[in-house]
């Protein structure tokens, strides 16, 4: 039986992977897609293992092929993308498929998959609770942290287009939300 799909994407700051890691500390065997990218690899980074690493041509013959499900240029020559390839042959072994990805790659995965993909978002209660979690965790800039917001206001936008939506106001009562979610998903 052909696995199924689980996409996530969230404004920084949502508590997304803990989310996604308390799912996987709770027994669920997901997959996960290595990306590709177009950039160098950095420190010990290996082709297969971090990324499939593609020089740019390479990457835009590959796009020109139809081959990404998903993909986008971050900054000229810098391309990062979800191949087919990468996804089918794992869902096809009969594996599910865990994303974190953001809100364009998570409705384009969602779009090209339909039933088979659940596209969950993980929303801030609000802006002010993001922007206070965000300086929380101190590893931002002021300027950083204004970057952040403002692009989750955009991404917020986004968030009616997902199958569901979860606010994590509470993160126990988020994370066991998402699990009955993920597990009616998959046992459908």
């Amino acid at each position: 039986m052909a696995g199924k799909l689980i996409i996530f994407s969230a404004p920084s700051g949502s508590g997304k992977s803990t989310i996604i890691n308390y799912l996987i500390n709770r027994g669920f065997d997901f997959k996960f897609s290595i990306s590709a990218t177009s950039r160098k690899p950095r420190g010990e980074e290996r082709d297969g293992v971090e990324y499939y690493f593609l020089s740019p041509e390479e990457f835009r013959r590959k796009i020109a092929a139809g081959e990404f499900v998903e993909y986008e240029e971050v900054y000229q020559d810098c391309f990062y993308g979800t191949l087919k390839s990468e996804i089918e042959s794992k869902l096809n072994a009969g594996h599910n498929m865990l994303f974190d990805v953001d809100v364009k790659g998570g409705m384009n995965i969602k779009k090209f998959y339909g039933e088979r993909a659940l596209a969950i978002f993980i929303q801030p209660p609000s802006i002010e609770a993001l922007r206070t979690r965000l300086e929380k965790r101190a590893t931002d800039s002021p300027e950083m942290i204004e970057k952040r917001v403002s692009k989750a206001a955009w991404e917020l936008e986004f968030a009616p287009k997902f199958d569901v939506v979860i606010v994590n106001d509470r993160l126990e009562e988020a994370q066991a939300e998402t699990e009955r979610v993920v597990r009616e998903f998959l046992e459908k």
